[in-house]
């Protein structure tokens, strides 16, 4: 990887970290159907790598912008670092899929046909499925001066298609593959195992009988990747929701980044194809293999082959709610740590369910970044606001690929009686907070969730998390307070305990630093652990150098981009970066420095990046309960201790496996046995 002396480029940085997550579909420890993921997972990382990052990038580049990051690195020479890397990546990619799964697959009886060798009754079974179910939502699209090459749709699959006749004006045609149709068809027999066809090499076949009394010569398959950046400016617009409506409607068509062709296409087809499009040679990738991995996730996912998969498991309940169990009772005795997937995100659903329904809840207040489409979370709030509830919702509209699913739940909440706020105008809203006020005989009471996940049952599932249950003041009354910064219009002066972005989250954190490196001078105990998705802000890149250079001793887990260089004498030899790919998507954010002997530990919503710190709301708090921190020094002592998942960064920016000492230890594996272990206590009790 390229680097300046002092920061590694963010985006090369992003696709070491999906490098990572092709390694675990390479990695034939992991059951057969969970490398399939993980390859598609890749796909669909460089797709919103392409339709953002790249995407941007080629802006400045159009515009002239000469400015460069903290890596020294013009938007030129990044897009042309990018286009080598992405090239190895995609190759690697691949040849995972030719050499490895494909073939596993298919000796699991799990086999993906080439048409020409489809056994004749299922070829006769796949033409009639052609002309019943196919051919009449097709429609193809001549390219000549009457009829302008099409604007074909993001990311959808295509064929274009070579044409001989007499009296033709074009020789190019282009046939859309609807959306509609599923990208993989099973055979019609059940044989032994699982048999399909790609959608689009039956199209492809096929296509001639939408050229009538024309040759065809050839037929090949193509995918573009658009700009899908948002560009809103929330001052000049008097409805927000209408406006990123409009804007969703614009991104499916903006600017081309990516042109993607199956290896056979003709050079000259390409180079028309590259003209159409405005785009360069460099923007071209050749595919050996199916165009678009990410079609395969259902059958991983959905397939039933249970041996091919993770070993399913049952979540702990930290609090029993079974029967008349209240769960304001459980949180006055003490606040509750909830480890997602490992402990169950039932118990936050349920308390908001619980709340929805009690006569004594008086409000609800809550924050919504992301959720699912079945979400029980916005069914509960809809319940208490028919319930006679004040409910307020902050929903966050421009949550990058889920703004139209959060436009549908602002209007379905508003229909029901909730209060739907969009946050404060320029900032995203990213802070996870639900605020519960309670009215308990002479007195109101406000209880609280945070957590650093989103209010998502599904993916609660799959990505690692940490949330806290509590009644304890300040911080609900600061929480409530954060609420009206939200809502209402009111100015920041500061909390006791709640850190903000992106009011006083990073400049807390650089005094945090700063304090570790007096500590580190006067001799007393020092340390900083930070666990991050994230780290590329520069200034408190510069302070861990600093601190770094006093003798101060710093872990960094960060599972993706990380600009800072460690290991450089004289700059950085006393941090070690580490990240973990596995099983679950490591996403909790957890901060300790170590404060003299007196730790400081926090829980958070924000990654140390400009656009967290910077440009949305994002909480921060701390955890003050002996028990509960007791229980976050051990996830972090866990996470460490990892030597099966966990990779390390050189100077280079480049991670490697980390060589056992002692017993392979696999932190996510051993926090899913000590759930089973809670989990079978609390049945035997």
């Amino acid at each position: 990887m390229e680097v300046s002396k002092a920061f590694l480029n963010r985006e090369l940085s992003w696709l070491e970290f999906n490098q990572r997550v092709l390694d675990q579909a390479l990695d034939e420890s992991n059951p057969l159907l969970e490398r399939l993921k993980f390859l598609c997972i890749v796909s669909s990382n460089l797709d919103e790598f392409f339709e953002v990052r790249v995407a941007g990038l080629k802006q400045q580049k159009q515009t002239h912008i000469l400015e460069t990051g903290p890596d020294g690195l013009s938007a030129t020479e990044q897009l042309a670092l990018i286009s080598a890397r992405v090239r190895r990546l995609v190759a690697d990619q691949y040849r995972c899929w030719r050499e490895d799964l494909q073939p596993q697959l298919a000796e699991q009886a799990i086999r993906f046909h080439y048409y020409p060798d489809v056994p004749p009754l299922e070829r006769e079974y796949f033409e009639d499925f052609f002309k019943k179910s196919i051919y009449s939502v097709l429609t193809p699209l001549a390219v000549d001066p009457a009829h302008p090459f099409p604007q074909l749709l993001n990311k959808s699959l295509n064929v274009i298609v070579q044409l001989e006749g007499a009296h033709l004006s074009t020789d190019l045609g282009v046939v859309q593959v609807p959306r509609i149709l599923p990208r993989v068809v099973a055979f019609s027999q059940k044989r032994e195992g699982d048999d399909f066809v790609l959608l689009g090499n039956i199209i492809k076949h096929h296509v001639g009988a939408l050229f009538k009394g024309v040759e065809v010569k050839g037929a090949h398959m193509f995918r573009i990747t658009r700009n899908s950046n948002l560009y809103i400016d929330e001052e000049e617009v008097h409805n927000l929701l209408h406006a990123i409506e409009s804007e969703l409607r614009r991104v499916n068509r903006g600017a081309a980044v990516r042109l993607e062709v199956q290896d056979d296409c003709p050079e000259d087809v390409v180079e028309r194809l590259l003209e159409v499009f405005s785009l360069e040679a460099d923007d071209v990738y050749r595919i050996e293999g199916p165009l678009n991995l990410v079609r395969f996730m259902p059958l991983a996912l959905q397939l039933d082959r249970p041996d091919l998969r993770y070993k399913r498991f049952t979540a702990a309940t930290v609090v029993s709610l079974e029967g008349d169990a209240d769960i304001f009772f459980h949180i006055r005795k003490g606040d509750i740590l909830l480890h997602h997937p490992y402990d169950n995100f039932q118990t936050v659903v349920d308390f908001l369910g619980q709340a929805a329904e009690d006569p004594h809840v008086l409000a609800i207040k809550q924050t919504l970044y992301r959720t699912s489409s079945d979400s029980p979370i916005v069914q509960s709030l809809m319940s208490a606001a028919r319930n006679g509830k004040q409910v307020t919702a902050v929903i966050e509209l421009k949550a990058r690929f889920d703004e139209a699913a959060n436009i549908k739940w602002a209007r379905m909440m508003r229909e029901a009686g909730v209060d739907v706020v969009y946050g404060m105008s320029g900032l995203k809203t990213h802070a996870k907070g639900l605020l519960v006020v309670r009215s308990e005989g002479d007195i109101i009471r406000r209880y609280a969730h945070l957590g650093t996940g989103n209010y998502h049952p599904a993916t609660a599932r799959i990505y690692t998390d940490l949330s806290l249950l509590t009644c304890r003041e300040p911080i609900t009354t600061e929480l409530a307070e954060t609420f009206n910064l939200l809502t209402g219009v009111s100015q920041f002066s500061g909390f006791q305990e709640l850190l903000l972005a992106p009011f006083n989250l990073q400049t807390e954190l650089l005094r945090f630093i700063d304090e570790e490196i007096a500590h580190s001078k006067a001799g007393r105990p020092c340390g900083i652990y930070a666990k991050l998705n994230s780290l590329i802000e520069e200034d408190l890149i510069r302070a861990l150098y600093r601190a770094s250079s006093a003798g101060v001793p710093i872990r960094l887990l960060v599972r993706g981009m990380c600009s800072l260089v460690p290991e450089v004498p004289g700059m950085s030899e006393h941090i070690e970066v580490r990240s973990i790919v596995g099983r679950f998507l490591e996403h909790s954010r957890i901060y300790r420095f170590e404060n003299g002997g007196a730790s400081r530990l926090f829980l958070s919503s924000a990654d140390w990046m400009p656009r967290n710190l910077f440009r949305r709301v994002e909480t921060c708090f701390p955890i003050t309960s002996s028990k509960v921190k007791e229980h976050v020094e051990e996830i972090l002592d866990w996470l460490w201790k990892d030597n099966v998942k966990a990779r390390r960064m050189d100077s280079k920016g480049i991670y490697h496996p980390l060589t056992p000492y002692g017993m392979p230890f696999d932190a996510q594996a051993e926090f899913l046995a000590d759930a089973q272990r809670r989990r079978k206590q609390k049945m035997a009790q």
